[in-house]
């Protein structure tokens, strides 16, 4: 288990012509009225606790009561736009808090928004554009399981938010828990390393993703999903983008290694490799249309990218990574080597 050293403050990558292009196609592009630096003009903040009332990375914004009139219009349109295109009634929908975290490279407001005839609640993110993210975004929707619902506009990134437990916190509280099916969590584990590893989404460390458990019979079913998308293809170490090398997943390796032999993990390994393949082929144009787009695109530094064209033409026996020359153009030698598979 190594301690990867991630870069805190990674530079946020201006979105290209070529980029705005393809959001535009794929609908991605929305107009909007309240900006991520709109919501930066906050006049305080106050810490927000947990259920239990212990701190958190969060602090809750406080506006002037007109500036937060305005705001609760434009947001609840937003989140309408979300999650049906504006087709939701809003009559009875309202921010009930917008929050803010400074940790990390995003920076995110998380709004919360109430049902006022039920109490029922969601969350939506605002969040400061960056190319990185995008296409870690896309990259996400398109070659894994899951799909992503989020659009951009001008400087602003608004994201849905993705249901799960926090992985450190089902480390904390869950993972001991009688009753789990520790065989399907490990295999989902292996399956969500490899799916990192094949698009290159690193710092996957256990509070940028949570576990999603769905019932099933007298069984659990288990998926994994990656919430932070701010370090795709950005450092330059292979093993940064390998979720097993961190140390704050170790109790998920050693669920693993109780659970699967090497030929187990290998088999799970192939497994989603052949199934990345098959998402290649149904999406074969849109991929091409982003990568086309990425490859032109400066998403790191010429260290970064020189030091992982090497390990992984090392890690592959592919001499054609040593020609790469963006980050973009390695992803795109990963992806191939994926399509490969019959």
């Amino acid at each position: 288990m190594s301690d990867n050293h991630i870069s805190n403050r990674k530079p946020f990558f201006p979105v290209s012509d070529v980029l705005t292009t393809y959001l535009r196609q794929y609908s991605r592009e929305l107009p909007i009225h309240v900006l991520y630096s709109d919501l930066k003009h906050y006049q305080d903040t106050i810490p927000l606790g947990d259920k239990d009332g212990r701190s958190t990375l969060w602090k809750t914004a406080l506006y002037p009561e007109t500036q937060m009139q305005e705001l609760n219009e434009s947001l609840i349109e937003i989140y309408s736009i979300l999650k049906s295109d504006g087709a939701t009634l809003i009559n009875h929908l309202s921010v009930e808090r917008i929050d803010y975290c400074e940790f990390g490279n995003s920076q995110p407001f998380r709004v919360k928004i109430i049902n006022q005839l039920n109490d029922n609640y969601d969350y939506f993110y605002v969040k400061c554009i960056d190319a990185s993210r995008i296409y870690g975004l896309e990259l996400e929707h398109i070659l894994s399981p899951n799909k992503i619902n989020y659009f951009v506009y001008k400087d602003t990134i608004i994201e849905e938010h993705i249901v799960g437990i926090p992985g450190d916190q089902f480390i904390e509280f869950n993972l001991k828990d009688e009753g789990h099916n520790e065989v399907r969590l490990a295999k989902e584990f292996v399956k969500f390393n490899e799916r990192c590893f094949i698009r290159l989404l690193g710092d996957m460390r256990s509070y940028n993703f949570v576990v999603d458990m769905t019932p099933d019979f007298d069984q659990i079913q288990y998926r994994i999903r990656a919430i932070d998308f701010d370090q795709q293809s950005f450092e330059g170490r292979k093993n940064m983008y390998l979720p097993q090398f961190y140390k704050e997943n170790k109790s998920f390796v050693d669920l693993a290694m109780r659970n699967m032999t090497p030929e187990t993990v290998e088999q799970y390994k192939l497994e989603e490799r052949a199934l990345m393949a098959k998402r290649l082929r149904l999406a074969e144009y849109q991929i091409n249309k982003l990568l086309a787009a990425m490859v032109q695109d400066e998403l790191s530094l010429p260290t970064h990218i020189n030091n992982l064209r090497t390990d992984l033409a090392k890690h592959y026996s592919h001499k054609s990574f040593l020609r790469c020359n963006t980050m973009g153009e390695i992803v795109k030698e990963c992806l191939d080597i994926i399509r490969s598979i019959s």
